[in-house]
């Protein structure tokens, strides 16, 4: 009697898991259309249908290499996601979204005195992968010196914003949609409405260093936040990325 609770627990965590592994990649669709060709591989077999059941252990085989080769990228990024993570929840990310914070807090406090413009995304619950693709992959650790060497005046991707996503810096260089709402300033620049456009349309955290005022402000939630000062930027930032409700 206990066998089926024991298999059926076993199955629930294999599926959970790899819904979590690939949670936020274009690789979800692959995994929905692989779920419907399984259904359909056990319905053939139930009925006894020999040509189509051997098809369709022919496509499956062929699906693994393509899956493997097509979705690479996005299954290594399932990989980091997965190992942040504890076997039954999410791993306490406390320390190293303070340390992420330190580090950004640190680059656009040297490129705000620089007069060096800078627009950095950091993922809250949508994920961004959209955006990335615009720009160039990096997949580096989160560090105030590679911020800085992104946005430096001359480079090819300080035009564009960093994107933030499961503790690493993922891409730069990417392009975001625009706001268009016509009640904002004329004021702000493309990088404010950019971060707004981005918080139109996801729960991302924006920070915009902007180089004329070289000041540092963050949007959320289709809200500009500004003249705050540094410690309390941080802490409510910090905040809206804990708080799944804020």
């Amino acid at each position: 009697m206990w066998k089926p609770i024991v298999e059926i627990a076993i199955l629930w965590f294999v599926v959970y898991h790899v819904m979590i592994f690939f949670e936020g990649t274009r690789a979800m669709q692959a995994l929905r259309g692989i779920i419907i060709l399984t259904a359909a591989f056990f319905l053939f077999q139930k009925l006894d249908l020999e040509v189509l059941n051997w098809l369709m252990s022919k496509l499956f085989t062929i699906s693994i290499l393509a899956i493997l080769i097509i979705f690479h990228p996005e299954i290594r990024q399932g990989l980091a996601s997965l190992g942040q993570r504890y076997l039954f929840g999410t791993v306490s990310k406390e320390d190293v979204l303070d340390q992420i914070l330190k580090e950004v807090d640190k680059a656009t406090e040297n490129m705000a005195k620089s007069g060096i413009g800078a627009l950095i995304a950091i993922e809250k619950i949508d994920p961004l992968n959209a955006y990335t693709g615009s720009g160039v992959m990096v997949d580096a650790y989160v560090s105030a010196d590679l911020l800085e060497s992104i946005f430096t005046p001359r480079n090819p991707l300080h035009d564009g914003a960093a994107i933030i996503q499961h503790g690493r810096v993922l891409a730069a260089g990417c392009i975001l949609p625009l706001t268009e709402n016509p009640d904002l300033s004329r004021v702000f620049g493309t990088r404010h409405r950019a971060a707004l456009g981005l918080s139109e349309e996801t729960d991302a955290i924006l920070i915009i260093v902007s180089e004329e005022r070289q000041d540092i402000s963050f949007v959320y939630k289709r809200r500009l936040y500004r003249d705050l000062n540094k410690k309390e930027m941080f802490a409510k930032i910090k905040e809206f990325l804990k708080n799944k409700d804020a």
